[in-house]
């Protein structure tokens, strides 16, 4: 077994899309999209001979609560999670951040939520983190007859047989069913930019109106403008309009990659707030999705089932309207490094507790 610093994107994308899930943000390009926003990539692979085993791939981000190596739904295994891989990984990762002065590793990994799971990263030292790195719970779509998401942390498997868009439509809640024909008859058109480097100022408005609303802490706009710039050339992003007389009045930014679309920001204006024009955005996404081949809608983050004073509670009732299944992920986990992580862990256990976790 060889554990090294990667070198070859194509080989790494397609070991990423030959899984049951492939998250994009463990994608090359995702690596690249950090590297121009001054957080250096870093990216190992694990081979046993020619053949790839697992991939993982994180970046280095320099915050007042301390300086750490992030890894976004990583690392990706052939298997399932499995000692033999993981601890060689963490040694590698260990030595790759040895003189970059991060006192800790955090690690959201795509992989099922299970005792297991857990026991296996809580025996290499790891603690759950105070805070999420990423959303732990997901809503998603199946878009074909197979789902693979039941497979996670294998192979993806073959599956051929897109299901009917009739039968999509009548798994939507009656409630939301009628917002988007309302939305139809109402005049509310949707298209997916020809340009959406162009029009991302469409998105960026509305965005930063979105947040002014709700108060949550906002991905920048130069974040939003290097994955758009890196990702839409290949035809793995999105950015979906939805017009009313003439304005902009939602906008959304999808991901494309290994078979799954994910819907990752969406924002909208209070000016027209009883026009359901996000319910049409989201159904003609997961349309183009199907008729693109995809295997997942994925629409991101939800609250636990139950769950009131979550960030995400908000969006669960939208979300879950359009039919599909919930997938709870392993909770994002820290590695601590340097006796400095302590001060780190207390500021982010009280920011979990003002923010309602």
């Amino acid at each position: 077994m060889t554990i090294t610093e990667a070198t070859n994107a194509r080989e790494w994308d397609a070991f990423l899309t030959g899984r049951a899930a492939s998250p994009f943000l463990q994608s090359w390009t995702m690596g690249e999209v950090y590297r121009a926003l001054g957080q250096d990539p870093v990216r190992i692979e694990i081979r046993d001979g020619v053949n790839l085993l697992g991939i993982c791939f994180g970046h280095i981000v320099s915050a007042r609560r301390g300086r750490h190596l992030s890894i976004p739904y990583g690392p990706v295994f052939a298997g399932k999670p499995d000692a033999a891989l993981l601890i060689p990984l963490l040694a590698a990762l260990e030595e790759r951040t040895r003189n970059t002065n991060c006192t800790f590793i955090r690690m959201s990994p795509f992989w099922l939520d299970s005792t297991e799971n857990d026991a296996l990263l809580s025996t290499r030292g790891f603690k759950h983190s105070p805070l999420h790195l990423l959303a732990e719970h997901l809503w998603y779509v199946p878009l074909r007859t197979v789902d693979p998401w039941e497979q996670v942390g294998g192979d993806a498997p073959d599956v051929s047989t897109a299901r009917p868009e009739e039968e999509l439509l009548m798994e939507l809640r009656k409630t939301t069913r009628n917002l988007v024909r309302r939305a139809e008859r109402e005049g509310v058109t949707v298209s997916a930019s020809t340009d959406p480097v162009g029009d991302l100022p469409h998105f960026l408005a509305l965005h930063d109106e979105t947040r002014k609303r709700h108060g949550f802490t906002p991905y920048t706009d130069r974040f939003f403008r290097e994955q758009v710039a890196h990702f839409s050339p290949e035809s793995q992003c999105s950015l979906y309009l939805a017009r009313y007389q003439g304005e902009v009045i939602a906008a959304s930014i999808h991901m494309h990659f290994g078979g799954e679309t994910s819907y990752h920001h969406g924002a909208s204006t209070a000016k027209y707030a009883q026009v359901p024009a996000s319910y049409l955005l989201q159904w003609t996404a997961i349309c183009d999705a199907r008729r693109r081949g995809d295997r997942i809608y994925n629409f991101w983050g939800i609250s636990p089932e139950g769950a009131k004073k979550h960030p995400f509670a908000g969006v669960r009732t939208f979300k879950t309207g359009f039919g599909g299944k919930s997938l709870s992920l392993q909770p994002c986990v820290d590695l601590p490094l340097s006796p400095r992580y302590r001060a780190t862990r207390l500021i982010e256990q009280w920011r979990k507790w003002r923010r309602g976790f």
